[in-house]
């Protein structure tokens, strides 16, 4: 019985810790990202016009005002999860086409 077990595969064990989180809270995450990256240019932008401050501190301010909204739209449209970001891609070498792209009579 010994040489059985030895060439059975082991079968994969998943864990819930190992799941993605749900879409719902992705979006969720993705949306608090971004309204607190909005919140800092908004910050940055009233520091820049208010705060009487050196123009090196000012300059700073205002490419903070210009470059966070770029890293937060970036930031909230990235594939969730490390997924990619198109699911339909298909390998070059691809004979066939996959079972969730065929279309009606094919």
């Amino acid at each position: 019985m010994e040489g059985v077990r030895g060439w059975r595969r082991r079968e994969t064990v998943h864990q819930v810790t190992d799941a993605r989180p749900s879409l719902s809270e992705d979006i969720g995450r993705r949306e608090r990202n971004y309204l607190i990256k909005m919140g800092i240019r908004l910050v940055c932008l009233v520091l820049a016009f208010t705060v009487p401050a050196p123009m090196a501190i000012k300059i700073l301010l205002f490419a903070g005002a210009i470059f966070l909204p770029y890293i937060a739209v970036v930031g909230a449209n990235a594939p969730r999860g490390g997924a990619p970001a198109d699911p339909g891609f298909t390998d070059p070498g691809q004979n066939e086409i996959p079972r969730h792209r065929r279309e009606i009579g094919s």
